[in-house]
């Protein structure tokens, strides 16, 4: 049993920690050797890796722990202290008690006190007005008399902003720091700057950019809100060899000077004029500083500094254009091939003052001119050649949006022939796609190429989305709408590592919580919707993401810690949504939004509103019962235990059809959504799915759900074992679909069924929920970490279909990574090969008609000591194994047989 990564906060030697507990974790290394548990660990902080090497805790040392817990293990130590940096080991036994012992790792701590900052909030002039003609620079000077050991940098900057030291940007991240509602919380970043900074003279440089703090308007922009305008706070630490620390901070002896950046919004675009860049200002020995004048010191932002703990953007992928069309006289439309959300950079040649827009675009007009209709205009970036060089190259800072084409104007393409010499010729236009820079934690495939195609332009739209926050589209709105967070979840998680981004959906939940109560459907709540769409403010189906996203990160996650942090949050949520409902049932929000029927996307058509917001009032009070249980909260968890089965009395008394034996209007989401979340009584579950599936056939297999109720569909044949229908959905290529998306040129999942042929986003994630069917279905992976186990339970029941021959998804739980492929031959041979992660346990459902027929790795199962047979249950061999890996083999008579395999009932859980 080897240790393989080591965590702090879930990340790998993390700077800039400013949890007072933080939380330690490890992932097992793939072993040979089958059954490894871990049974016992010490975990060892010392000040120093010397220390380590003889066991030695100098700050906390845990001791041995007879536990198999590895995820979320609560530092217990003496208070940890600012600025310092943290080594330590972990050392674990297996069940034959050898131990075995990890690498050092360390974690260093952030400025976790106010009076840690000795730095001053600055501004280009006092009393800003709220817009102004350029954005600012900021710069100071420094000499350095001895050797650097080391050097931090700890800066935020409001809205955004660009470090630069002695010339160069400090690093590759973008779009720093994330979004937050500032009148709470402001994120500060942590640097290691040592590589940076020299002895002798330095200089440090500051751009900064509206952001979300400072929403200006003048072109598209969803919303116009500030504040207050662009600032900045700077504290560059560095220590010498010696020992002695210098300090560099932001204060009135700092220079600023109107920058190159005439406009920037987030929603409009950016222009930079390059004539305005004054050469130098980011190094030492500036002789040009007649322009600049001292920084002022400003009031700080109402939030409380919190450093920034989410995964930074980057620039992970470029595109280069496709093609290049002239549409119209002096007009060029670049396409990528690829909608995605992030910036183009260009490279380019001409005289001074030429001015090149680019404009962004994810449809086209029939003329083959951009189509900004369904994405906000005008938006458009410009950029003013200084004709300093012979070539220049640019690509925004501030701003960014959704696209898969870009209009040129005022320069050719570098094989075009100009009109005259004047005009600027574009050498190279480069398309960067920006999200952040985390790891990917699952892959699938299938032998089905549409199933594919589906699976990627999924990710697309998830990654397009994936900023400081999880946006709903990336231009038209960019705003934090929290029914996807939690819908979308677990598909999100099985691809990416989204832990911190999930921790953050709930600071910026408790960010945006009213003193009522109230979650609002967006956080940030950025816009807040007047009173008459107060449906667009106030929905439980979106709101419901407080107490539901905290469950997910328990049970993907192992995270508790969020639950007790947030648990008066989410109970004073349930308690507005008890006082303001009409006896239990909710009659105001926005239901299953965006389904499917005779008039245009939008408001619901199909289920009453009432319907989905009660079902989901429903569903948080049962998982906040849950919650109240494992915090041992006695009183709560038997008052919201009361109060949930009022509210599954009243919903069905409401909707319930004594006579149909259905709910509602019968409608897809009416049958599905309370078949998920345990309203229907069981003398009628079977009732109600023949419903869901009659319903679903006499619609051609298409859904009619929307964004709320199509995860609740699809869970509700999975988990009837109906997964043949699901495919069957999966493979239609007509309007409602995927496939009708894909056959309409859609490169990433767009926000409507139609697809490109509608309009509206072309980049949304909220409907992706084939996605979880994937890898739960098709892979049948399930799995949840089990707090009285102290780890990973899984359940693996591939659905072996008709018309499919192979499947294979992998996913890296925090324990490790674990793998299901199966292949079905012409020979009616099914190979099952499984891998389970170190510390982990499982029940796999291998399909089989006897157990005598089973083969594992060429034995029979019945004679493979590290396996134990549970049952024979609906043609499936269960069995129960710990980690290692598995490769099973059955033989069958024929297809029809065979095909019997996707519609068994659901796995139960013997956990």
């Amino acid at each position: 049993m080897q240790v393989d990564e080591m965590f702090v906060e879930s990340k790998r030697c993390p700077l800039g920690i400013d949890v007072l507990q933080p939380a330690f974790g490890w992932s097992f290394a793939d072993a040979p050797i089958r059954l490894q548990m871990q049974t016992a660990y010490r975990i060892i902080v010392s000040y120093s890796e010397e220390d380590l090497q003889v066991n030695k805790g100098s700050v906390w040392d845990s001791g041995q722990r007879f536990s198999k817990k590895n995820v979320h293990i609560l530092y217990e130590g003496p208070p940890l202290q600012s600025r310092l940096r943290y080594y330590w080991k972990v050392q674990v036994w297996d069940q034959i008690g050898q131990m075995t012992e990890s690498p050092v790792s360390w974690w260093e701590m952030g400025l976790i006190q106010d009076n840690d900052w000795s730095a001053h909030w600055i501004a280009q002039f006092d009393n800003e007005p709220v817009e102004k003609p350029a954005l600012p620079l900021f710069r100071r000077e420094f000499h350095l008399d001895k050797p650097v050991a080391k050097a931090r940098a700890y800066i935020c900057g409001l809205g955004q902003y660009e470090l630069r030291l002695n010339g160069n940007k400090v690093g590759d991240n973008v779009l720093e720091p994330g979004w937050t509602n500032y009148d709470k919380t402001c994120l500060y970043c942590v640097y290691d700057v040592t590589e940076e900074v020299n002895e002798g003279l330095n200089a440090i440089g500051v751009m900064l950019g509206n952001g979300f703090f400072n929403v200006t308007g003048g072109r598209y922009s969803k919303f116009k809100h500030s504040f207050g305008t662009p600032r900045c706070l700077v504290q560059l630490e560095i220590t010498h060899t010696d020992g002695t620390v210098v300090q560099i901070n932001s204060d009135r002896n700092w220079d600023c000077a109107p920058g190159p950046i005439l406009f920037s919004c987030m929603y409009g675009g950016e222009d930079f004029d390059a004539r305005r860049l004054i050469a130098g200002w980011d190094q030492p020995g500036l002789t040009s500083l007649d322009v600049w004048k001292p920084a002022v010191e400003v009031k700080r932002p109402a939030g409380k500094l919190k450093s920034h703990a989410i995964p930074p953007l980057k620039v992970m992928e470029t595109f280069q254009p496709a093609t290049i069309t002239a549409p119209l006289p002096g007009v060029y439309v670049a396409d990528f091939g690829q909608n995605f959300s992030g910036w183009v950079s260009i490279r380019v040649k001409g005289p001074q003052g030429a001015q090149i827009t680019l404009s962004p675009a994810e449809l086209l007009k029939e003329n083959g001119t951009i189509n900004q209709k369904w994405t906000g205009s005008p938006n458009k970036f410009t950029y003013i050649m200084s004709g300093d060089v012979d070539e220049e190259e640019w690509s925004p800072r501030f701003s960014y949006s959704g696209f898969r084409y870009v209009q040129i104007e005022g320069a050719v393409p570098v094989h075009s022939e100009a009109d005259d010499y004047n005009t600027p010729v574009l050498l190279g236009l480069e398309g960067r796609m920006i999200y952040p820079d985390t790891k990917v934690h699952g892959n699938f495939m299938c032998s089905n190429e549409l199933l594919n195609r589906t699976h990627v332009i999924i990710n697309q739209a998830i990654l397009s989305n994936m900023k400081s926050i999880f946006t709903d589209c990336p231009h038209r709105e960019k705003l934090g709408w929290l029914e996807q967070v939690h819908l979308m979840g677990p598909s999100v998680a099985f691809n990416y590592d989204v832990e911190q981004l999930f921790i953050k959906t709930m600071e910026d939940i408790r960010d945006s919580q009213l003193p009522n109560g109230m979650v609002p459907t967006t956080a940030p709540e950025y816009v807040v919707f007047s009173e008459k769409w107060h449906c667009f403010r106030d929905s439980v189906s979106w709101g419901a993401a407080y107490v539901l996203t905290g469950w997910n990160l328990l049970q993907l996650y192992g995270n508790h810690r969020i639950l007790t942090e947030h648990y008066e949050g989410m109970k004073a949520y349930i308690d507005y949504i008890t006082a303001n409902s009409d006896q239990l049932i909710v009659h105001s929000g926005l239901g299953d939004w965006y389904d499917v029927g005779e008039n245009p996307p939008g408001f619901v058509q199909n289920t009453p509103v009432a319907h989905t917001e009660t079902a989901m009032f429903y569903h948080i009070v049962d998982v906040f019962t849950q919650i109240a249980n494992l915090l041992n909260h006695s009183e709560d968890a038997i008052h919201y235990a009361n109060l949930r089965e009022n509210i599954k009395i009243a919903f069905n008394d409401t909707f319930f059809n004594d006579k149909t034996k259905q709910y509602a209007t019968g409608s897809q989401s009416s049958n599905a959504i309370p078949l998920v979340l345990g309203l229907v009584d069981d003398p009628y579950r079977e009732t109600v799915l023949s419903h869901l599936i009659k319903d679903i056939a006499l619609h051609g297999y298409h859904t009619t759900a929307g964004d709320i109720g199509h995860r609740y569909v699809l869970l509700a044949l999975l988990q009837s074992g109906r997964s043949d229908l699901i495919y069957a959905m999966s493979q239609k290529t007509d309007h409602p679909s995927y496939g009708y998306q894909i056959m309409q040129g859609a490169t990433t999942l767009t926000e409507a069924w139609d697809g490109p042929t509608v309009g509206k986003s072309q980049n949304h994630f909220m409907l992706g929920h084939l996605e979880e069917w994937l890898y739960s279905g098709l892979a049948g992976i399930h799995y949840r970490y089990d707090s009285d186990f102290e780890s990973y339970k899984l359940s693996i029941r591939p659905a072996i279909l008709q018309g499919l021959s192979e499947s294979a998804a992998e996913y890296r739980l925090p324990a490790g990574q674990m793998r299901v492929k199966w292949t079905y031959n012409a020979a009616h041979r099914l190979t099952l090969e499984v891998t389970i992660p170190t510390n982990c346990v499982a029940e796999l459902y291998v399909p089989s008609l006897s157990v005598d027929t089973l083969l594992e790795s060429g034995k029979s199962v019945k004679d493979v000591e590290t396996i134990q047979i549970v049952a024979l249950e609906d043609s499936h061999v269960v069995v129960r194994v710990g980690s290692g890996n598995y490769v099973f083999e059955a033989l069958f008579e024929n297809e029809t047989r065979f095909i019997n395999f996707s519609r068994v009932g659901c796995c139960n859980d013997r956990s």
